[in-house]
């Protein structure tokens, strides 16, 4: 036996197995020397059975034993715990089995005699290795720990931003909704007249195979295409009787006041470009820059020809208005002239059912939210 004061006993429980009584006791009684809590077996039988009453951390085991060989209670107690560390204990003869016992999963191998110095350092190595392969498993269960609760956070987080995205956007369409119900009711009293001919533009964007990712800057031009009419005076713009040159002239500037305007703010080009040039003519007769052909922004060809489709198929104070089938009759016959040809025919391809479609919905959200903001106003209204 080793000499010195014996060590504080460790955690770890280590089981050894062998059919020689004197060989078991003499591993047993320096390991626990060493500080180990050690358990003995005679055979592989009764190992199997002590492991299956208390876990184990390592086993050293006998290769040569009657009934069940190492090699086979090796087998067994992997099957049980992944993780145990098995030392096979061998004699000289058995080098080849030691070695194929290694490539099977044991982690190490001592031959008869042994020194129990020489003992010491295998299940130290041994029981060094579990440790860091168990702390490194630990580790990356940590990491994948902190990387799920990390990606529920952000999962919650996005869909916070998501939720509060929606609001705001849903916020940012009842605001637009009620602004361009205040610009129609300011300038022609057709109600839903420039909501109308937003849906309408996106529809033929649509028809016309426009990148989807340009249909939101179609959309805001659109919303916007008159902006400019908030520098033209009330009695211009409600004048009941014909303008004469000195306010066609004022009327003919809102254009270039709008596009003034968006610009100073960021709007995006093709927004800008039907704010621009909206009031412009495929033959160069519109303004405010005489534009014609391919010169103007499609985006602005576009809202000519649905702007003008919303116009004619809506009630005015000095006309009705009139069916669709007349008004897409009056669009064939003006394009080349007025409008883009290519832009009327894809316009004249919607279907009658999806125009109705828009021009009923919104009609119904702008009377909604006409009759909300009139509840602001007095709260007595029913």
């Amino acid at each position: 036996m080793p000499t010195g004061q014996p060590q504080e006993p460790k955690r770890q429980r280590l089981l050894v197995v062998d059919d020689d009584p004197d060989v078991r006791e003499t591993l047993a009684d320096g390991l626990r020397f060493f500080g180990y809590d050690v358990q003995t077996a005679g055979d592989a039988s009764e190992a199997y059975a002590s492991a299956l009453r208390e876990s184990v951390q390592l086993v050293l085991s006998d290769i040569r034993m009657p009934d069940e060989d190492g090699m086979s209670l090796m087998a067994r107690l992997k099957a049980l715990d992944p993780d145990v560390e098995v030392v096979l204990v061998t004699g000289i003869r058995d080098m080849e089995l030691a070695l194929q016992a290694m490539r099977k999963g044991a982690t190490d191998y001592l031959t008869k005699p042994f020194r129990l110095e020489e003992v010491r350092f295998v299940v130290d190595r041994a029981l060094e290795k579990q440790r860091l392969v168990l702390e490194n498993r630990e580790w990356q269960a940590q990491l994948e720990r902190l990387v799920q609760e990390r990606t529920r956070e952000l999962s919650e987080k996005k869909a916070e931003v998501e939720r509060l995205y929606d609001d705001l956007e849903k916020t940012w369409e009842s605001t637009l909704h009620a602004l361009l119900l205040a610009l129609d009711l300011r300038d022609n009293e057709t109600r839903g007249h420039s909501w109308r001919v937003v849906e309408y533009a996106v529809l033929l964007a649509r028809a016309l195979a426009v990148d989807e990712a340009t249909i939101p800057d179609i959309r805001l031009g659109a919303i916007f295409h008159d902006i400019g009419k908030i520098g033209v005076p009330d009695s211009i713009l409600r004048k009941p009787s014909t303008l004469d040159e000195a306010e066609w002239a004022m009327m003919r500037r809102h254009p270039d006041m709008g596009y003034q305007l968006l610009a100073s703010v960021g709007f995006p080009d093709v927004a800008l470009g039907i704010v621009h040039a909206h009031e412009e003519r495929w033959d160069g007769s519109g303004y405010p820059r005489g534009l014609e052909g391919d010169q103007i922004p499609l985006g602005a060809r576009i809202f000519a020809v649905v702007d003008t489709f919303d116009s004619m198929t809506s009630d005015r104070p000095y006309r009705p208005a009139c069916g669709i089938a007349e008004a897409r009759a009056e669009i064939r016959r003006v394009a080349g002239v007025q409008f883009d040809p290519r832009v009327a025919a894809a316009f004249l391809s919607i279907p009658a059912v999806a125009l109705e479609a828009v021009r009923d919905r919104v009609h119904a959200e702008a009377l909604a939210i006409e009759e909300q903001v009139q509840r602001t106003l007095d709260p007595t209204t029913p």
